[in-house]
């Protein structure tokens, strides 16, 4: 059984189709990340997955459970940490992990979390006065404490330090270890690259491309080249078959992956024109270059 599938799930309000058509599957133990630029219909998707949202068409199973209908007895099994909100700003760290402990017939040991996540020093403090680091760190025990089959990740590092976004990347990886499923959305590239088993990228509520990690930015990648020569970047462009772009003071960009076929024919090209490069540097694809290239050509 798939831990969550998704059907040509369509949401919309009124007039505005936030969700159109979007199909996926999650296998069981999967870390798969959803990616998008603001309004892409991510965090909607999500929330009809926790049951927090109805659909406006489509199936949904999560866990084998309809979210729709089934709320009950999905909400026991999995542990939401949301972007921002869902807890009481009065209230202590410390009453809040009991709170929640206290909703599962065998929750995680609260203290155990509370170092986990790094805040045993603040579990006296007022969540209000949290920063929004340690807010989210809270939110992310919490949505532990249940020892759940899948956690839903919106956002999880939004507002944290470097070292307490590794910590918690650290947390996450400890959690697939233990086969747990998660969901992530997240704008950093590189919290999707580290953490994803497969990466969807999504904008305006439909599926644009979705796989692992190498497989989005295969193909993909760029060689840089520097002269005190003039390179004319219509010429090489056309010689080789491949996009070139002017980067001023002698340097050139060539929008593809570097093989050693393409490298050699970059070289014979430039001593054919009497050009000493002075510099040569290629690079790979990053799931950033893919991302935004993948958001430009689907449009605004």
């Amino acid at each position: 059984m798939t831990a969550i599938e998704v059907d040509g799930l369509v949401k919309r309000y009124g007039g505005f189709t936030a969700v159109d058509g979007l199909s996926l599957a999650i296998e069981p133990g999967e870390t798969y990340a959803l990616l998008g630029p603001n309004g892409a219909g991510k965090t909607t998707t999500i929330e009809i997955l926790e049951g927090l949202r109805d659909r406006t068409d489509g199936s949904v199973r999560v866990l084998g459970l309809d979210p729709g209908t089934q709320k009950a007895k999905l909400h026991t099994r999995v542990g939401v940490m949301l972007q921002e909100g869902g807890m009481y700003p009065g209230a202590r760290v410390r009453e809040l992990m009991d709170l929640f402990a206290a909703l599962y017939p065998d929750p995680r040991n609260v203290d155990e979390l509370l170092a986990l996540v790094g805040l045993t020093d603040h579990q006296r403090s007022i969540e209000r006065k949290l920063s929004g680091g340690q807010k989210q760190r809270l939110s992310l025990a919490i949505a532990l404490v249940g020892r759940p089959e899948l956690v839903f990740l919106d956002e999880p590092t939004a507002g944290m330090d470097p070292v307490a976004r590794r910590t918690t990347w650290e947390v996450i990886e400890a959690l697939q270890e233990e086969g747990v499923t998660m969901v992530l959305t997240t704008h950093y590239m590189e919290e999707a690259e580290r953490l994803a088993d497969r990466v969807g990228i999504v904008n305006r509520g439909r599926l644009l491309a979705e796989g692992t990690p190498d497989e989005l930015t295969a193909g993909g990648g760029e060689i840089r080249l520097r002269s005190s020569d003039p390179i004319d970047p219509a010429a090489l462009g056309q010689a080789i078959g491949r996009p070139v772009r002017d980067l001023g003071q002698g340097s050139v960009l060539i929008e593809a992956r570097a093989t050693p076929a393409l490298v050699a024919e970059v070289s014979a090209w430039c001593a054919g024109q009497g050009i000493l490069v002075s510099e040569l540097r290629v690079g790979a694809a990053g799931l950033e270059q893919v991302f935004l290239e993948i958001a430009a050509e689907d449009g605004p």
